[in-house]
């Protein structure tokens, strides 16, 4: 399994069209867009985690640059999450 991560989403682009968005590519395990914690508004990028390594990579092949809604999407593979608790030391 891959997790994607995907920039640049306009604003209309909820879980459930990110997920119709890459569902072409294959069984989609989670399609999260990431909200503002106070606004409750996108901010414009989420991630997908795609069962099939092959199929991940055909759609960050296929995916990235493409236009959605007068916006060029960045795919790529998902970096590991930083830990929080090295970000502010003491």
């Amino acid at each position: 399994m891959k997790k994607l991560y995907i920039g640049n989403l306009p604003w209309s682009v909820n879980d459930a069209k990110l997920r119709e968005l890459f569902g072409k590519y294959g069984s989609i395990a989670t399609a999260v867009v990431i909200l503002d914690r106070q606004t409750g508004r996108s901010r414009g990028f989420g991630f997908v985690e795609i069962e099939d390594d092959s199929q991940a990579q055909q759609a960050i092949s296929e995916m990235n640059g493409a236009d959605i809604e007068g916006r060029k999407l960045v795919v790529n593979e998902a970096r590991p999450k930083e830990e929080t608790s090295n970000r502010y030391p003491n």
